[in-house]
């Protein structure tokens, strides 16, 4: 298959990363603001009990694993992260975690929920959903200690594709040790420093969402402003440029591959 690789991230203007920086550091100060009208416990570890869409979404957890395992059929048309999201360069390297999109900060990403209608349609049902996008690590991967710029989200995994051996698989949030199971959720604070280890020779797979973090109605006014702010930046428009560049990229390595078919089709008839 012709390469699809983007563009390398170093490409990046320095104005965009140093507005990057800033609004990094910015978002972190307002997480204090964010922890004092949050209506859910800011802890490392959210309990389930917090959200009432976690039962309905196990509940569809198989149809979910079905729509993965028919990607992982073709891995090589999953991009890794970084060729998506430029800024993650740092935790992901070559392609050993790989991420298929599904809603980015809100913007559906309408070419993969096609390819995963019913995953989209489980996403779509949970209140206050941002990001919804299939997490692949490979065997023997570590995502290095980093956190998430924002208190405003939670973060949710679903187990998909569980590693039987939970000493070597785990993802560390603050000073809490957490597993994952397939057809389970767990919750957590991505604004605290997390790492995941993957020392299996199996990959593991979640379904990743950020959701609303419930506010108060100061909270939520403030996240909603912050939302659109968000939206408008390089950190969200960037990821939905590289992913339109990659399906045109794709399309067109299907239409060659299929006019090479067709040409060897034409020739062997011909001899």
């Amino acid at each position: 298959m012709p390469d699809t690789t983007l563009p390398p991230s170093s490409q990046r203007p320095f104005l965009r990363r140093m507005l990057l920086k800033a609004g990094k550091k910015f978002l972190r100060w307002n997480g204090e603001f964010q922890t004092r009208h949050s209506l859910i416990s800011t802890t490392p570890r959210i309990g389930n009990h917090e959200f009432n869409w976690v039962t309905a979404l196990e509940a569809r957890w198989p149809a979910i694993r079905e729509e993965l395992d028919r990607l992982l059929e073709h891995p090589e048309d999953i991009p890794a992260f970084h060729q998506i999201s430029p800024d993650q360069k740092r935790i992901s390297k070559g392609d050993n975690w790989k991420t298929f999109g599904l809603f980015v900060y809100g913007q559906r990403v309408d070419e993969n929920c096609a390819i995963c209608p019913r995953t989209a349609e489980a996403v779509s049902e949970i209140p206050g959903m941002r990001t919804a996008m299939f997490s692949i690590l490979k065997p023997h991967y570590h995502i290095v200690p980093h956190k998430g710029p924002t208190r405003a989200v939670v973060r949710a995994h679903l187990g998909l594709i569980v590693p039987k051996d939970r000493d070597k698989l785990w993802i560390r949030v603050d000073d809490q040790i957490l597993h994952w199971d397939e057809g389970k959720v767990i919750l957590f604070d991505d604004s605290y420093e997390h790492e995941v280890r993957n020392d299996t020779d199996e990959l593991r797979a979640v379904l990743f969402l950020d959701v609303d973090r419930p506010m108060d109605k100061v909270g939520t006014a403030v996240n909603k402003l912050l939302f659109s702010l968000i939206k408008a930046s390089p950190y969200v428009k960037q990821p939905l440029k590289n992913l339109a560049n990659w399906h045109r990229r794709a399309k067109k390595s299907v239409k060659q591959e299929s006019h090479a078919r067709e040409l060897n089709s034409q020739e062997g008839g011909m001899s």
